[in-house]
């Protein structure tokens, strides 16, 4: 059986840029046909052309997954489009980073509503056609990947509500895992650690400041360094699910 994916199809959220976007290009690089789901269209079509340019087949979707509604239309509208879903990867995040004390608590919301709703609601829109892939040709497998942090495995002072959304994403993903995995939907828990990416400018000017030092010195990974993990999670044989990868960059000590 082909560990390669022509004739699948993809959905990757948060695909305007970053890990969802170098996971768009990766995925239909391998052959799959991808929905590239985010806020910003502008940034969609942008990726959309890469990809079509390249021989692949994007389907851009302008939609904000932590609406419930958004999120199932998503998918729907992928798998009318593209005729099916194979894998989902579910993205989209943001790290907003501070003390817990006098912390403005719209922050709190904005990370529980897109790190966990929006992920929740993917997921749960997505299973049944997932579900309905692993029982059908051409590779009899899916694959649900989770894209977690390094922050779901280590709690620390400044970070604990983006910790708090990372750690229930791995819980969520391992009770899953336990309940499909018998009819061959694979769930996966990527936990990328320092990369450079625009998660860290979503901060408040003043954090930014506090944190600006911390990766001083240090050589981050790109977000082609996790879009390559998830790709080689997807693409391998039905046999084998890959349940975690811990991926940080080699001068990263936690």
């Amino acid at each position: 059986m082909s560990e390669r994916l022509h004739g699948t199809v993809a959905l990757v959220t948060g695909a305007s840029s970053g890990i969802g976007a170098a996971t768009a290009v990766e995925l239909a690089r391998h052959g799959a046909s991808v929905a590239l789901v985010a806020r910003r269209g502008d940034r969609l079509n942008e990726l959309a052309e890469t990809i079509t340019r390249s021989g692949g087949t994007p389907l851009v979707i302008e939609a904000d997954v932590t609406d419930e509604e958004a999120a199932r239309s998503a998918v729907a509208r992928t798998v009318e489009e593209l005729g099916r879903l194979d894998t989902v990867v579910a993205n989209a995040g943001v790290m907003l980073l501070g003390p817990i004390v006098d912390a403005p608590v719209e922050e709190w919301t904005r990370m529980v509503d897109l790190n966990v709703m929006g992920l929740l609601w993917t997921a749960h829109a997505a299973l049944p056609h997932l579900l309905a892939a692993a029982e059908t040709e051409p590779r009899k497998v899916a694959d649900l990947v989770l894209v977690s942090s390094v922050a779901g495995r280590v709690a620390r002072r400044g970070s604990g509500v983006y910790n708090l959304t990372k750690h229930g994403v791995g819980a969520f993903g391992e009770s899953l895992r336990q309940e499909v995995t018998g009819r061959h939907v694979r769930v996966s828990l990527v936990e990328p650690g320092a990369v450079i990416t625009e998660l860290t400018g979503h901060n408040r000017p003043e954090i930014q400041e506090q944190n600006r030092g911390r990766w001083e010195g240090m050589e981050r990974m790109e977000a082609v360094d996790i879009a390559d993990a998830i790709a080689y999670v997807v693409t391998r044989p039905r046999r084998v699910a890959v349940n975690e990868i811990l991926i940080r960059p080699t001068e990263q000590e936690s």
